[in-house]
Order: C-alpha cells, then sequence, then structure tokens
C-alpha cells in the first residue's frame, strides 16, 4: 500500500518507505505509566506520513533507513495522519 491511498481508521495496514527525519523523544504518561514516543517522518513515491514510535521501536531505525512496517493502523491526531505499529505489528528496516 502506498502512503496517499491510507485513511483514518485503518487496520492491518503495511507499508514500505524512507524514515526522513526522527523528533525528539519525549516522555507521556499512559494508561500503562510513564512511556516514551518519538514521531518520525516516513516517505514513499505518492507522500509522507509521521510515524509515531514507542518505546524500543525508536532504536529501530534512524534517519535514512528504508523500512517496512507491517499490521500497522492509522489514527489522526492534530489535523494530521499517523501510522501507529502495535506491539503484534512489525517495524523491519530493510
Amino acid at each position: 500500500m502506498k502512503i496517499a491511498e491510507v485513511k483514518n481508521g485503518m487496520r492491518n495496514v503495511s507499508l514500505k518507505g524512507k524514515i526522513v527525519e526522527i523528533f525528539e523523544v519525549k516522555q507521556v504518561y499512559t494508561r500503562y505509566g510513564r512511556k516514551e514516543v518519538a514521531n518520525a517522518t516516513l516517505k514513499d513515491d505518492s507522500g509522507e506520513i509521521i510515524l509515531t514510535l514507542w518505546e524500543s521501536q525508536i532504536d529501530m531505525v534512524s534517519p535514512g533507513d528504508n523500512v517496512k512496517i507491517e499490521g500497522a493502523f492509522i489514527t489522526e491526531f492534530k489535523g494530521k495522519l499517523q501510522v501507529n505499529v502495535p506491539r503484534s505489528g512489525k517495524i523491519e528496516v530493510i
């Protein structure tokens, strides 16, 4: 699937793209306690989207990496679409 094809609410999404940049890691409080989160920009030939990285996912990728994402879901935050990869999903550097 291409980034331009994703829509809010989609589940079990697979994408391939390049990590353009990773933003500052932030501490947030969730119902599971304090967690680290960072947003990254994921780009393919159809567009770009925010990829939300949680905890160990943050160290899995670096700017310039080509990645394959499986089992993701799409949400909207502050008017922008985001890719979220749950524990059951996968981020793989290719």
